[in-house]
Parts: structure tokens; C-alpha cells; sequence
């Protein structure tokens, strides 16, 4: 068996002495070959960043060693240079520079011979789709653009082996899907990628995935293989009420992850298939109507809470700071008629709290938002979606009256945003995508500041205070300075000093944006807390499980409203588009034959499958027969697997595309 590409044993990480010692990285041990995409996946302050700076020889390790591409990254890192390429979290672009500029600068900087470096050139802006923009300057790209410039920077020198820190983090799933299509592309000469990141669907792509906890490797296999050792079923239903069902399930012995999506649970079963019907029965007695239940697939990231969840219960003492879910969701009053709460998409025409029509945004020629009207109602959780730049931000601070509709009309709590703004602002909280919290300042100044900005009393700011740091896990914590909070806590502290005021109706823009997966479930119980309260939330996010959790979404491509509805709904209207997947012996050598067949809208690799996005299910599945059958690469039954609203989402841009070029002819 050849040498692996990335070879590290004990690797260990320390800072600090006697009681402020802290292990950042404990003794962990990785083996990754030539050619793999290798995935590294935790918890926020888990040690990924910290792994992949020993690995590239910005950190030295306390103990253990490692090679990468043969180099000993402890005793000859300067040698790494040439070998390796790495893009952080807060990768460096020039914003003054040009795309072009900036490739011209960092292949200068990596000595790349001139005639080299002009093919290079041509080719990474070739697979990035980034040919137009080649003269458009850094800083006015949209953050998709700019994640595949930095990449491409990265790449302008042909490294052998690429570190990448969460390098989607913030993406939208078009933008996602491209990034990962270069990625597999430049597979084919070779290069290794090491990669973190908070998507667990990403995760799904990779060869192998490490799960990282508290510094330790606590699992290292194929995704396939992961799932295969998760104990227990994973169960989807629809229940009635749904609080109370929420509520029932998360006292039940052997029942764990219980989570909402729109209007199904999705929860884990440790007890096996045989406990499936004494679960109904059960929800059944206690004043639940079940009326769907199935066993379905789990997820990499089932599998993921569930590792963290059995660790977890049996750390002695328990980990401190960081409520369950069911704790979290325990610090709201749920209302006493949790019938009244619809927990099915909201039909109904009254109560609608946010409203627009003809909403229109434009900057000079430019026009970010286009005629859009919706209603969301009370209680309702509004997921907005679209790709980076389509107008999702500039529409949620015309909302909150930040900034002037250039045309149309819009309202809040039945106030007027543009008349009306001074007296609609105690009405709503705002989150913003950098969290809006004062990084130099401590948790407890963050608080205090906020409490005063929204003029609460001292008393009544007392008590809200001591619920945001309940809630947030932050009890005893209130002297941290903000910028040396995890992730997950930074989330939750941000959300604490949006809702002070008790708000009727709650923005927040891509509120877990790179927060890890745990973090992410404990964030959605209390939105939905809140949703169950009366609270109406307006959400954008780009991880398309999130959006599951929404009762209606509403999809913005190029300021255009073109889709929207609850996503079963969605799903049921979209008459188009099937879901194929394909085992295959080489998925990088089986993407080039279907490449430009009209039956296809997309490929993806999803380690050795290939999952085909195609307009009609025998059609699509026939030309893959054809154009793979030919070159021997099918390696088992070709299946039809459900659609996602990520090929959802990409479905209805590829319809409003074709029905843009119609308009342009016409």
C-alpha cells in the first residue's frame, strides 16, 4: 500500500500552564491518501483550525508528529511551501486588485513561470465561471465569487496537497455546488484536499470524515460507513399538535434528536423498529394525532449528534456552559391552548404581520430587489432563500426601515416602514450576518448595551438579562470579552440582545452561518420556541436542512420573487425534475460522458456515487445507462432518491433562467 499524502501521530496541541492549561488538540491520529477529499467535521472550538495549522506548519504541534507530502511539518515546515496551498476561514484577497490583478499577484508571488502561470490563469477562471469578471475589482464581488477567486488564488501554483477551513461557510448552495465541482475537477491532476466544514452535506462528499471532539477523533470512516454503525431508526412524522408531540417525545426513554422540520419531527429511535408502533400508540394516549410515520434514512449529521450525544452522556462530570435542547426549549412558557398553534403551513388570510407589494430596491441602473410581495402571518417562520447577491439582505433592511423602497410599499406590525419607521422599530429585532455584538466588549457590556439602546427599565433589564444568560449557556461568563466566545455562544448571545425587548416579529439574516451542527439544532429549538409564543421570524440561511424547519419559504433569484409556499407545497407544484443515483467505479472518470446531455441539469459526486439532477426520471435515466454503460463505469443499480430542496431550489433558477432568455427574444 503506498505511503499516505497526510500521515499524523498523537499530534497534540497545548496552551497555557497549570490551571489555565488547555488542550486544544489531544494525541490524534490521521491517515489520508493521495487523492481523497478528506473531511474534518465538530463542534465549534473542537481543534479543526488549530489541526490544520500544525498540519500546514503555522502551528508547532506540543507532541506527536506528521508528514505532509512527505515533508516532517515539525522539523522542516519551511520545506511546505511549494507542496501545499491553504485557504482560511478569513482567506486574503487584494479588494483593490481585479480578479485578474489577484491571480497575477499570487502566482508572482509563488514564482510561477510566466507562461505558466498564464494557462493556470485561464484555466482556474475557466472552472470558476469567472471569464466576465475577470476586470471587476475583489471588493465588489459577492461572497460566492470571492470564495472562488481565493481558491483559485490558492490553486494559481499547482499545490499537492490543499487545506481548506470551512471554505463555503456563508455560500449559497448554487455557489456551493460550483465550488465542489471545481474541487473534484482539479482531483483529476492529483492534488489532495483536506477540508473542515459546518455542511453536513458537504460531508456527504467526502472520501473519509474525521468527527473531531474536544481535540479527539472520535470517529474516522467513509459517510457510508459512518451511518451503517448509527444504532437505532431514524423516524419522520406528522403529529398533532406538534408542540405537544415535541414535548412528549423529548420525555420518552430511548427517544434522542428530536427535531422540527415545517411540519414534520424528525427524531432517532434507540430502541429499534420493534418500539415504532408503541411510539404511537403512545403519542396516541397522551392526546396526539399521528398522521404520517415512516422509517427513513439518517443523515451524516444524525449520526454526528448522535456520537456527540452518547459522549456526552457519559462525561463525568458533564460538560458545563452549554444547555440541551430540551433545557433551551424549556426556557419558554409554551401557551396553554397549543391547539391554537397551526403547525401546518399558515393558510389562513388574517394576521399577517409582514407584508410587501411591488417592494423595489434600485442603485443607480442596478436593481437588487424587483417588485416582490408577500405576507408572512403571526407565528409563522419565513425562511427567505436565494443565492449570494440576489437581494435577500437589502430586502430585510428595507423591512426594518434602514432602508428607502426605491418603489412599491411595505409593512411590519401594520406599521408603514417609510412613514411609519420611528414608531415600528420597538416592534421587531434584528440579527444581523455579523451577529451585531461589540467584540471589544464583555457579554454582560453587550447586554446592558443593548437594554439601554431599547430603553427597558433597570429592573425589567435585570430580568431580561438573567434569561439571556440562561439561555445562552453563559452564566459565569458574563466577564468574557465577546471575540473570545465560541461560535455557537456568540449565536445564541446575539439572539439574546435581538429579542431584550420581547419583539412581536423577529429578522434574522443567515443567523447560523458556520456555527456547527450542535449548536445549530440548540439554536432551531428556540426558534421555534419562540415561533410556538407568537413570535413571527423572518430567516434567511443557506443550509437547506434549515429551510425544512420553515412553515413557507420564498425563494429570490436576481431580486425576483419566483417561488414560494410551504416546502411540501413547493415540492408538490415542481411537476419537473427527478433525483437519480448512481453507483460508480471512478466518479471522477465518470463525469465527463454525461457532461452536456440535455437530460441532465446536473452532477454531483457524492463519494463513489454520482447523484444526476434530471428534467424526466426514464429519459435521464436512459442517456446515463447509454453514457456510462460504454465505458464499464456503473458499478450497481441505478435508484431514484428523493428530491432535495437544495435541487429544489437549483430546479426553479434553471426554470426562471430559460424563462429570462425566452423574455429577452420576445
Amino acid at each position: 500500500m503506498t505511503e499516505p499524502i497526510i500521515h499524523a501521530t498523537g499530534l497534540t496541541k497545548t496552551y497555557g500552564r497549570g490551571a489555565k492549561k488547555v488542550e486544544a488538540v489531544r494525541g490524534i491520529d490521521l491517515r489520508v491518501r493521495q487523492g481523497q477529499i478528506f473531511g474534518l467535521v465538530g463542534p465549534d472550538g473542537a481543534g479543526k483550525t488549530t489541526t490544520i495549522q500544525m498540519l500546514t506548519g503555522i502551528l508547532t504541534p506540543t507532541a506527536g508528529s506528521a508528514t505532509v507530502a512527505g515533508i516532517d511539518v515539525v522539523g522542516d515546515s519551511d520545506a511546505l511551501g511549494g507542496s501545499i496551498g491553504y485557504m482560511s476561514e478569513g482567506f486574503t484577497l487584494y479588494g483593490s486588485l481585479s480578479v485578474e490583478e489577484n491571480l497575477d499577484f499570487f502566482a508572482s508571488l509563488y514564482k510561477v513561470p510566466p507562461e505558466e502561470a498564464a494557462r493556470r490563469k485561464e484555466t482556474l477562471l475557466g472552472f470558476a465561471r469567472m471569464e466576465s469578471a475577470r476586470g471587476r475589482r475583489a471588493e465588489h464581488l459577492s461572497g460566492g465569487m470571492k470564495k472562488k477567486l481565493a481558491l483559485a488564488c490558492t490553486l494559481i501554483y499547482r499545490p499537492k496537497v490543499l487545506f481548506l477551513d470551512e471554505p463555503t461557510t456563508g455560500v449559497d448552495p448554487v455557489s456551493r455546488q460550483e465550488f465542489w465541482k471545481i474541487l473534484y475537477e482539479f482531483l483529476v491532476e492529483g492534488i489532495t484536499i483536506f477540508s473542515t466544514t459546518p455542511y453536513m452535506d458537504e460531508a456527504e462528499r467526502c472520501h473519509q470524515v474525521a468527527l473531531l471532539r474536544r481535540g479527539e477523533v472520535i470517529a474516522n470512516e467513509s459517510p457510508a460507513t459512518l451511518k451503517r454503525t448509527l444504532s437505532g431508526l431514524a423516524l419522520d412524522m406528522v403529529a398533532m399538535p406538534q408542540a405537544q408531540a415535541l414535548s412528549q417525545l423529548r420525555r420518552m426513554q430511548g427517544v434522542s434528536q428530536v427535531q422540527v422540520f415545517g411540519e414534520r419531527l424528525h427524531l432517532l429511535l434507540r430502541d429499534g423498529e420493534d418500539r415504532a408502533e408503541a411510539l404511537r400508540a403512545q403519542l396516541g394516549e397522551a392526546g396526539v394525532e399521528v398522521n404520517d410515520f415512516k422509517i427513513t434514512n439518517p443523515s451524516l449529521e444524525d449520526v454526528f449528534i448522535a456520537s456527540i450525544e452518547d459522549l456526552r452522556a457519559s462525561d463525568m462530570p458533564a460538560k458545563p456552559g452549554v444547555p440541551e435542547p430540551e433545557k433551551l426549549l424549556a426556557q419558554f412558557p409554551l401557551p396553554s391552548d397549543l391547539e391554537g398553534f397551526s403547525e401546518t403551513p399558515v393558510e389562513h388570510t388574517n394576521g399577517i404581520v409582514v407584508r410587501t407589494e411591488g417592494l423595489t430596491k434600485r442603485f443607480g441602473d442596478f436593481t437588487a430587489v424587483d417588485q416582490v410581495s408577500l405576507g408572512v402571518h403571526k407565528g409563522e417562520i419565513f425562511g427567505f432563500l436565494g443565492p449570494n447577491g440576489s437581494g435577500k439582505t437589502t430586502t430585510i433592511r428595507m423591512l426594518c426601515g434602514l432602508l428607502p423602497p426605491s418603489a412599491g410599499q411595505a409593512s411590519v406590525a401594520n406599521f408603514d416602514v417609510v412613514k411609519e419607521r420611528a414608531a415600528m422599530k420597538p416592534h421587531l429585532g434584528y440579527m444581523s450576518q455579523k451577529f451585531s455584538l461589540y467584540k471589544d466588549l464583555t457579554v454582560d457590556e453587550n447586554i446592558r448595551f443593548y437594554g439601554d439602546l431599547y430603553g427597558l427599565p433597570p429592573g425589567r433589564l435585570a430580568q431580561r438579562r438573567n434569561w439571556v444568560l440562561e439561555m445562552a449557556g453563559l452564566k459565569g461568563k458574563e466577564h468574557l470579552l465577546t471575540r473570545d466566545l465560541s461560535g455557537g455562544w456568540k449565536q445564541r448571545l446575539a439572539l439574546g440582545c435581538a429579542i431584550l425587548h420581547e419583539p412581536q416579529i423577529l429578522f434574522l439574516d443567515e443567523p447560523t452561518s458556520g456555527v456547527d451542527p450542535v449548536s445549530r439544532r440548540q439554536f432551531w429549538d428556540l426558534i421555534f420556541a419562540l415561533s410556538i409564543q407568537g413570535v413571527t421570524i423572518f430567516v434567511t440561511t443557506h443550509y437547506m436542512d434549515e429551510a425544512e424547519h420553515c412553515h413557507n419559504l420564498g425563494l429570490l433569484y436576481r431580486g425576483r420573487l419566483i417561488a414560494k409556499g410551504s416546502p411540501a407545497k413547493l415540492r408538490s407544484r415542481m411537476k419537473l425534475g427527478s433525483l437519480i443515483e448512481v453507483p460508480v467505479r471512478d466518479p471522477l472518470a465518470a463525469l465527463p460522458p454525461l457532461d452536456g446531455l440535455p437530460e441532465i441539469i446536473q452532477t454531483s459526486i457524492f463519494a463513489d456515487k454520482l447523484h444526476a439532477l434530471v428534467w424526466e426520471v426514464d429519459a435521464g435515466r436512459s442517456a446515463i445507462e447509454a453514457a456510462l454503460g460504454s465505458h464499464d463505469l456503473i458499478d450497481g443499480p441505478i435508484k431514484n432518491i428523493p428530491i432535495s430542496l437544495g435541487d429544489l431550489f437549483n430546479l426553479f433558477i434553471e426554470m426562471e433562467e430559460e424563462g429570462r432568455k425566452v423574455r429577452q427574444t420576445t
